[in-house]
């Protein structure tokens, strides 16, 4: 099969092209540059330059034609104009998740079709989940490895989107992927994972927000008393669940809401005590990869990345979901997305409402 690899310059997506080269399929690498990249370079070091030519090496090594396609002021419009305006309304922004969405297997799917038409069956990547494929409908399995699984980050993809995708490397556990890139002799085999956001590099997502939207000073308040407790310099840089950055003695305090309107945070130190349930929200914009909403009341879901799970009951209102958890969760924030599964499969998600 002819095969579009998407490489980063790290490891995961290098072993993931060497495999399938392995496999014996005919890839060719392609490696996104974003507008990001440039635009802040200002705010500290810029990993795209070291990136490609990791990218390079890897390539090179392995006898593979690269092209380097340039989405920079696609990738402002759709996933940064997008994680600007969810944190001015006071939301909790996904911005890796809508970049797997609209740009990695959307505008650039749309590019090599575009450009390549009907040369390509599938395009691979790096991350760790799997897609099997039931009766009529494409689906999205778990990595064994839960500290790496990424299904959370592609839970939002279209059944379409789905049905062309490879993840080569998502059956295997981390330690698994360093061993084949020590096998392959990869240039970049002792290469460090990349931490954080992924559209931010290394940038800081503070530094992003400031960039953007600047500072404001407003009021800290205590949620309970309505006392003030200090100052802050904008509500966008607070997020539902905070507990780090308050600045406040006498804690741990954490962030239990905003007021965007009059740039008020509120801050508190009980957050987690037992009056204080937080074990429901409301989800919509839903999106399941089979078409349709699952039979069964009884999902478990995740609210972030991570190898954690809540057990949950769903009940249907309209074209959202009342969701309720069997525990309470203290991070649950408007914007976020909510990843549902089946067992060790993704079935679906939606964006959190309140």
């Amino acid at each position: 099969m002819n095969i579009a690899v998407l490489v980063s310059g790290g490891v995961d997506s290098s072993v993931a092209l060497r495999l399938l080269q392995q496999q014996g399929h005919n890839v060719t690498a392609f490696y996104l540059k974003i507008w990001l990249e440039d635009e802040l370079a200002y705010l500290g070091d810029c990993p795209w330059q070291e990136d490609l030519a990791y990218v390079q090496a890897v390539c090179a090594q392995a006898g593979v034609s690269l092209e380097v396609v340039s989405l920079q002021k696609e990738y402002f419009e759709h996933v940064v104009a997008y994680a600007i305006a969810e944190v001015k309304a006071g939301r909790t922004p996904n911005p890796d998740i809508f970049c797997n969405k609209m740009i990695k297997f959307g505008l650039f799917m749309a590019y090599i079709d575009t450009q390549y038409p009907g040369k390509f069956d599938f395009i691979a990547t790096g991350h760790y989940a799997q897609v099997i494929k039931d009766t009529n409908h494409y689906l999205l399995k778990q990595a064994p490895d839960a500290i790496k699984d990424q299904s959370y980050f592609l839970s939002y993809l279209s059944q379409q989107q789905l049905a062309r995708l490879m993840f080569p490397i998502g059956h295997l556990c981390k330690q698994e992927v360093r061993e084949l890139a020590q096998q392959f002799d990869l240039p970049n085999k002792v290469r460090k994972d990349s931490q954080g956001i992924c559209f931010l590099g290394k940038l800081k997502f503070n530094d992003f927000l400031k960039h953007y939207l600047g500072e404001r000073t407003g009021d800290k308040i205590e949620y309970e008393t309505g006392k003030k407790l200090g100052e802050h310099k904008g509500f966008w840089f607070h997020t539902i669940g905070q507990r780090q950055g308050s600045g406040l003695g006498g804690g741990p305090w954490y962030v239990v809401d905003k007021d965007t309107t009059r740039n008020i945070v509120y801050f508190s130190r009980t957050y987690y005590d037992v009056d204080k349930k937080r074990n429901s929200l409301r989800v919509g914009d839903l999106q399941w990869f089979a078409g349709s909403a699952p039979t069964t009341d009884r999902l478990s879901v995740k609210l972030r990345h991570g190898p954690h799970k809540h057990a949950c009951s769903i009940q249907t209102e309209g074209n959202e979901l009342v969701v309720t958890l069997d525990a309470d969760d203290q991070g649950i924030a408007p914007g976020q997305i909510a990843a549902f599964y089946q067992d060790d499969i993704c079935i679906g998600a939606g964006i959190i409402k309140k």
